[in-house]
C-alpha cells in the first residue's frame, strides 16, 4: 500500500478502533474496583445503619445530630433512639438499592443518590460539630472518624455516574 494509501486509511481505522464501548470497555481491574466500590458502600452503610438500632450509637451520634444544622431538627419531632432508628432505616434502605445494580440500574442510581446526600450529609459535620477543628487544621478523634466521609461521598458519586451511564446504555 502506497504512503497515501496508508495516510488516508490510518485516521479511519484509528477512530474505528477507538470508538468507545460502554461496558466493553472495561478492564478487569475495572471492574473490580467499581465492585469494591459499589458493594463496599453497601456493607458500610448496611453495618452502620444496623448500628443505629443499638442505644450506643444512637448515644455516640447524638452530638453530631445535635450540632448539624441539618439534622438537629429530628430531636424536635424524635426521641434520640427514634431518630437513630430513622436514619439507620434509611442508611439500610440506601444500601439495599445500590446493591441491586444487577437487577435494576435505575433503582442503583436513586440509591447511590441517596448514599450522596448521607455522606454530603456527615461530612459537614467536620464543620459543624464543635471540637472536630483544633488549632487550625489538626483533626480530634472524632474528626479523623469523620474525615473517611469524604471518600464516600466520592465512591457514592461515582457509583451514581456509574448507574446513570448504564441506564443511557441500554
Amino acid at each position: 500500500m502506497s504512503t497515501l494509501a496508508q495516510s488516508a486509511v490510518a485516521p479511519q481505522v484509528k477512530s474505528t478502533i477507538s470508538v468507545p464501548r460502554p461496558d466493553a470497555c472495561r478492564t478487569a481491574l475495572e471492574t473490580v474496583g467499581a465492585n469494591f466500590t459499589r458493594y463496599g458502600l453497601v456493607i458500610v452503610l448496611l453495618w452502620i445503619g444496623a448500628l443505629k438500632f443499638t442505644a450506643a450509637e444512637a448515644a455516640g451520634i447524638q452530638g453530631l445530630v445535635a450540632n448539624s444544622p441539618l439534622m438537629s431538627w429530628l430531636y424536635r419531632v424524635f426521641t434520640v433512639q427514634g431518630a437513630s432508628n430513622l436514619i439507620g432505616a434509611v442508611e439500610i434502605a440506601v444500601a439495599l438499592l445500590l446493591a441491586v445494580r444487577f437487577l435494576s440500574r435505575r433503582a442503583s442510581f436513586i440509591g447511590s443518590i441517596g448514599a450522596t446526600l448521607i455522606f454530603a450529609t456527615t461530612a459537614t459535620f467536620l464543620f459543624s460539630t464543635p471540637g472536630v477543628l483544633q488549632h487550625g487544621l489538626e483533626l480530634s478523634t472524632t474528626g479523623q472518624f469523620l474525615i473517611k466521609d469524604l471518600v464516600l461521598l466520592g465512591g457514592s458519586i461515582w457509583t451514581a455516574a456509574d448507574a446513570c451511564n448504564a441506564c443511557r446504555v441500554r
